[in-house]
């Protein structure tokens, strides 16, 4: 028998040093004020200015992207995934009315392809770029026999902060409140599955630039609302959309009226469900339908704050409004009234 080696078994540690050393220039431009750097450590260190807060909470999340990743392994695209992952832990966070801090990602492989994967982590610090934190730890990990030598898996873990006082959870919402949505840039990260199952695979990669279009990342939004206005509720609207992850926020006792036709229907939901042949309720509960994040906000606040989204270019549309109702909580309704802002 020949000897055998780490890298006859099908990992090849020097390549993945040598990936780790090639992207350390798009990490570093990710590192915040925060980040302590300790050569030797085993562990990502970051200070939290607890001068800020009087009761600083700590929020995170950790999520992946999916079998989206699927289409972009068939299609050749990677360089807007990694800004899936960022996007579908951060805009979580956002929703109790964080600040982002960090942000950590794990990277499964069959076989350590530099250009792809340097693809992904561009598009993780990208991402983690425009969400304001700082992208301060990974892992690449080569597993021959778990994953064919071109596929990956992600899995991503970000932390934020918040004023305990200042949390946002939807307590506080009434009936009369208003709900606004800010658009989503297609199906973000949620129900591939159902997209795959409807779309061939050389229908994929004909739809790949809307298929793969990176998840809309919130945090100008949130930032600018939090800081300005009291918001009673935000909803990340991912698997379960209208009817799990809206509602969530909801207290005991109340229900959302969401008007149908109140925001633009991006085409690409259009032809899914034509081609799959999908019932409405099975689309609102799968996929974000052109809105990708909720605020709900009081009644007597929503002109000004309508007047101070537009003027910082922030679009967004009044999609519905909450009812007392103890047996449901939602109720979709179509409505004819034309969408604006």
């Amino acid at each position: 028998m020949k000897k055998v080696t780490y890298k006859t078994s099908g990992v090849d540690i020097a390549k993945a040093n040598a990936f780790v050393k090639a992207i350390q220039g798009d990490v570093s431009r990710t590192k915040g004020a925060g980040v302590i750097t300790r050569s030797g450590s085993f562990g990502s260190l970051f200070s939290l200015d607890k001068g800020k807060y009087k009761q600083p909470v700590l929020v995170s999340s950790t999520d992946g992207v999916g079998t989206k990743l699927l289409i972009a392994q068939e299609a050749g695209i990677h360089n807007t995934v990694g800004i899936d992952l960022v996007a579908m832990n951060v805009n979580d966070i956002l929703c109790t009315g964080a600040k982002p801090l960090f942000f950590l990602d794990y990277i499964a492989c069959g076989k350590v392809n530099p250009k792809v994967l340097k693809d992904v982590v561009r598009g993780i610090a990208k991402g983690c770029r425009e969400s304001g934190m700082s992208l301060i730890g990974g892992e690449t990990a080569e597993m021959p026999g778990m994953y064919k030598p071109q596929e990956y898996d992600l899995a991503g873990f970000a932390v934020g902060i918040v004023e305990r006082s200042k949390i946002i959870d939807g307590s506080g919402i009434r009936a009369g409140d208003v709900v606004i949505g800010f658009p989503s840039s297609g199906f973000h990260s949620n129900g591939y599955s159902l997209v795959r199952k409807v779309f061939s695979s050389r229908e994929q990669k004909q739809l790949a630039k809307d298929l793969l279009k990176p998840t809309r990342i919130y945090a100008k939004e949130v930032k600018a609302l939090t800081e300005n206005f009291a918001i009673k509720g935000i909803a990340h609207m991912t698997g379960g959309a209208y009817y799990e992850k809206l509602t969530k926020i909801l207290p005991k006792g109340k229900c959302f009226v969401i008007e149908k036709g109140s925001w633009p229907l991006p085409k690409v939901f259009q032809i899914l469900q034509k081609k799959g042949r999908i019932e409405d309720s099975e689309m609102y509960r799968t996929f974000n339908m052109g809105i990708g994040l909720v605020c709900v906000v009081p009644a007597q606040s929503f002109t000004k704050i309508s007047a101070f989204l537009k003027k910082k270019r922030m679009h967004h549309y009044k999609i519905g409004y909450v009812v007392n109702n103890t047996k449901q909580k939602i109720r979709l309704e179509s409505s004819s009234s034309s969408f604006s802002h």
